[in-house]
């Protein structure tokens, strides 16, 4: 497997654990330090405050699934790699996407101990302010993703 792979591993497990609405098996793939900045800019520091604020959410609402599109894996060091994606969110029980929940994905994973780990996992809405053409897009190669 080559380190491009290992590290679209670690970001799909990421993005299976919330698919799965499993808080635990999310914050055991950041490093300790780890932080993530959530959708609506919340930022989440360390292992322990990400698994109790993934219970929280997993608790208060009905989640919607990710379908993602890795953009690019690109290596900052031996040690240190960046992936950018693009989401989307299958609403609850449907096979619909949710155009207004579109997201950009950044992931920083380090190796530790021969292991990647996340370091750094942001969010950011997929707004595309006065180009609308750009959110359609977007979607519909999203839409793409969902399975039949």
């Amino acid at each position: 497997m080559t380190v491009d792979n290992e590290i679209e591993t670690v970001y799909r497990q990421l993005l299976a654990a919330w698919n799965k609405r499993d808080a635990h098996a999310m914050a055991a793939l950041f490093t300790e330090r780890g932080n993530t900045v959530c959708f609506d800019g919340s930022q989440v520091d360390g292992r322990v405050a990400i698994e109790a604020s993934m219970a929280q959410i997993f608790a208060d609402h009905v989640t919607a699934t990710y379908v993602a599109k890795v953009r690019e894996v690109r290596m900052l060091s031996p040690d240190v790699a960046l992936l950018r994606a693009v989401i989307g969110m299958v609403k609850p029980g449907t096979a619909e996407l949710n155009p207004a929940v579109n997201a950009i994905q950044s992931l920083v994973a380090v190796r530790q101990h021969g292991m990647w780990c996340v370091e750094l996992f942001q969010n950011t809405p997929a707004q595309f302010h006065g180009r609308p053409e750009l959110a359609s897009q977007l979607t519909e190669e999203l839409r793409q993703l969902i399975p039949a």
